[in-house]
């Protein structure tokens, strides 16, 4: 099947364009088994597990083999990419991206030597699932290493991005992020959440609660201020009378002179 078949059948299944980009984006791995390329290789298998770690993110499918020299130069170079963009020794907002690596190598000893020498945050496919090869025919990847980027909707956003990270690094996910639209609310300003349907339905009583604590915060300090005027005010009398009795008292003992 190749990518357009596929989105249209999930284009087609689709009801409503509010959950389009989740339906592409999750149902490109829904069924299928991702591991995480940890010390447990943990497996995420679960349609929740599916969406937390691809929706709203730009996801990129590394196709490569153990056997292939160009791929074992890419591979640091790979890792320098993900890693300043979603290690937080790095960065502290970690970006909104996913790595798959697609293995093609020959046996599971090969694929599992290549996962060694890549990050550990990357995910991938079981070496016994051909879903391998169906992606490699869908995206027509016909030489190693390619890194195909993907949008959330599923659109292909470079069919081989290999050239684009050796030479630009991470620099280069600034502008995916911009042709794919992306929203990455750590670093959005509060004005621009008013203009977006992104509240919850307690917002305008969380709102409401606020404004009333920042309004009796606002008479406490006006009371204060009041109060520590009018203390100044009185102070200040006090302070000119005795100026003025001590004058009076100066020019008296001048006097008796």
């Amino acid at each position: 099947m190749t990518l357009q078949c596929l989105c249209k059948q999930i284009l087609n299944q689709s009801f409503s364009t509010e959950g389009l980009s989740h339906s592409i984006m999750v149902d490109l791995f829904l069924n299928r088994v991702l591991v995480e390329n940890n010390w447990d290789q943990d497996e995420l298998n679960t349609e929740r597990e599916i969406t937390g770690i691809l929706e709203n993110r730009i996801l990129m499918l590394f196709f490569a083999t153990a056997e292939c020299e160009k791929c074992q130069q890419f591979v640091p170079v790979l890792n320098e990419f993900f890693k300043r963009l979603k290690d937080p020794a790095y960065i502290e907002y970690p970006k909104l991206l996913a790595l798959i690596y697609i293995s093609l190598d020959q046996s599971e000893e090969q694929q599992e030597r290549l996962l060694k020498e890549l990050h550990k945050k990357v995910l991938f496919l079981p070496f016994e699932d051909p879903y391998r090869k169906e992606l490699q025919t869908m995206f027509e990847v016909k030489d190693v290493p390619t890194v195909v980027v993907i949008r959330p909707d599923c659109s292909v956003l470079s069919p081989n991005a290999v050239p684009e990270i050796c030479h630009f690094g991470s620099d280069c996910f600034c502008n995916w992020q911009e042709s794919a639209e992306l929203i990455e609310r750590s670093f959005m300003l509060n004005e621009e959440f008013e203009n977006l349907n992104l509240r919850s339905a307690t917002d305008p009583v969380r709102r409401l609660k606020y404004k009333a604590e920042d309004d009796k915060r606002k008479k406490r300090w006006w009371k204060l201020w009041e109060k520590g005027k009018g203390e100044n005010e009185d102070q200040e009398e006090e302070d000119e009378a005795w100026n003025a009795n001590k004058k009076e008292g100066d020019k008296g003992t001048w006097r008796r002179r």
